[in-house]
């Protein structure tokens, strides 16, 4: 069952086609677009303004999405949100990617095919370009992305997507086994890679 709350006569929207886990929050106006992904214990908290997750987009475990007035929170179309980071009243463009533990301010814009690094600070009202690699606390644009990193990134995008129907597919809560079985199945790239 997932934890998902009302708050003064809202209730957040999970497209049949997204998954979110059963241990993520979601409260009050959050919009889960069509084939995205929750991961465990996020919290995407809507109880002060709008969050809005695209198709194909993702946040992974332990990330903190809150909503606030004076603008949505906006993950566009395969965005990509890794595990830990904290997004707060932003936008986060097309295709772009938060790394891990990474936070985003109220009114930044993280343009298209983006990265912010792993750990890095965007302040408040902070606009970066498309296609650049953003990095430090306070975060500065370190370059353009070249092709092939943007490309890599969508790679991961995509891996996240394939996750989602996996989860919707196979993914339920069971008893852990006592010891490790005979031929015990192994994970394949052919399961877990979008392109394969």
């Amino acid at each position: 069952m997932l934890k998902v709350y009302a708050i003064d006569g809202i209730t957040p929207v999970v497209d049949p086609s997204a998954y979110v886990h059963p241990s993520a929050v979601l409260i009050g106006d959050v919009i889960v677009g069509p084939g995205a992904y929750v991961g465990p214990l996020a919290s995407l908290r809507g109880d002060f303004g709008r969050i809005v997750m695209k198709k194909g987009s993702n946040v992974q475990d332990t990330c903190v999405v809150h909503g606030v007035i004076e603008n949505d929170t906006v993950i566009e179309e395969d965005g990509h949100i890794g595990h830990g980071a904290v997004l707060h009243g932003c936008t986060i463009g097309r295709n772009a990617l938060v790394g891990m533990n990474a936070v985003v301010m109220d009114q930044a814009v993280i343009g298209e095919s983006s990265i912010v690094a792993a750990m890095a600070f965007v302040k408040v009202g902070l606009v970066i370009p498309p296609r650049r690699l953003v990095v430090g606390a306070p975060a500065r644009v370190l370059r353009e992305l070249a092709d092939d990193e943007i490309g890599h990134k969508s790679f991961g995008t995509r891996q996240y997507q394939r996750l989602t129907a996996r989860c919707l597919q196979s993914m339920r809560e069971v008893q852990a086994l006592s010891h490790v079985e005979e031929n015990r199945p192994r994970l394949t790239r052919r399961m877990t890679d979008p392109d394969a």
